[in-house]
């Protein structure tokens, strides 16, 4: 008898605005509990969702950052990651350096810090002008604010660059722009045998972006096997740029799952995805060439964390 591994995952278009940080707060939370509602356990939300993306000079403002940490810590007491893997975009300062971060929380604990590693600076992003880029392969201890640990008592977390393992899967995060780049970080995480990719992004609309964006996320799950996970903002969130949404799931180079890109009906669009894993193991094991890199690779910084993100059904084989 073998057991297969469904994972049930969700990511989102959440039309957040700058500085509103009431209103991101309840997109979130709404966002969640649609998510918990369709069985996932884990979601992704879009870049900076905290505060919306263009915040511009407000990121060199102290109380933004401190404003963040607040509202992650509404989140935290209101439950939303009791049993529940939560990843949110916002700012975080670390050694006086302001970086653009993924925090994961989970059972009402922050367990993992994730800052963006390449910045976007061309077209309409001037990302380096607030945030500093991460060095890759650098895993550090982040020294949380009071608001956080008077709610679960620890007074550090991981910072840096780290795989998350799970109880039943491996799952790791880039951010928007990372996706992009050459040596994207997708592909180390892909060889060393990550399930899950997921990637919040803050992408505004232009020509053929989205069929861009679709031709990276097919071409590096069809390459490398594996689930891709991507959110997005939507609408404009109070500069010149209007962010299209249209959140994706890929599985294997094929697109699985695919939310709006246009829409004035609805602030908060959840979708959901109930994928085996085991179709990633066999698309793996079919690659002989991929299976020789990843045997290859040197080792890389790991958190294990106790949480489940898939069901687990028996079947005869």
């Amino acid at each position: 008898m073998a057991s297969e591994k469904i994972a049930i995952v969700a990511t989102c278009n959440l039309n957040q605005w700058a500085m509103d940080f009431t209103g991101n707060l309840e997109r979130i939370a709404e966002s969640v509990a649609r998510a918990r509602a369709l069985g996932a356990r884990y979601r992704i939300g879009p870049e900076l969702e905290v505060t919306g993306y263009g915040c511009e000079d407000h990121f060199l403002e102290p109380d933004t950052f401190l404003h963040s940490w607040e509202v992650l810590a509404e989140l935290v007491k209101r439950g939303c990651s009791d049993n529940f893997l939560l990843d949110v975009g916002m700012p975080v300062m670390h050694h006086e350096v302001a970086y653009n971060c993924r925090v994961f929380a989970l059972n009402r604990k922050i367990i993992f810090i994730r800052p963006k590693m390449v910045l976007a600076d061309d077209g309409n992003y001037r990302e380096s002008r607030w945030f500093r880029p991460w060095r890759a392969g650098r895993l550090e201890q982040h020294r949380l604010p009071e608001v956080i640990v008077s709610l679960d008592h620890s007074e550090t977390c991981p910072i840096g660059e780290a795989i998350l393992q799970c109880l039943d899967c491996r799952l790791a995060s880039e951010t928007c722009e990372e996706l992009f780049t050459l040596d994207a970080p997708h592909i180390e995480y892909f060889l060393h045998g990550v399930d899950i990719i997921s990637n919040g992004s803050g992408s505004h609309h232009s020509l053929r972006k989205l069929h861009r964006r679709i031709e990276l996320l097919q071409s590096a799950t069809r390459k490398g096997g594996g689930i891709y996970l991507y959110a997005n903002q939507i609408g404009c969130d109070g500069g010149r740029l209007y962010y299209d949404g249209c959140a994706l799931i890929c599985l294997n180079g094929s697109v699985v799952a695919q939310a709006e890109q246009f829409t004035l009906q609805h602030e908060i669009e959840v979708i959901v995805a109930a994928l085996d894993i085991g179709d990633v193991v066999s698309y793996r094991s079919a690659m002989a060439s991929r299976g020789l890199q990843s045997s290859n690779r040197g080792s890389v910084f790991e958190i294990s964390v106790k949480i489940a993100l898939c069901l687990h059904k028996e079947r005869f084989a």
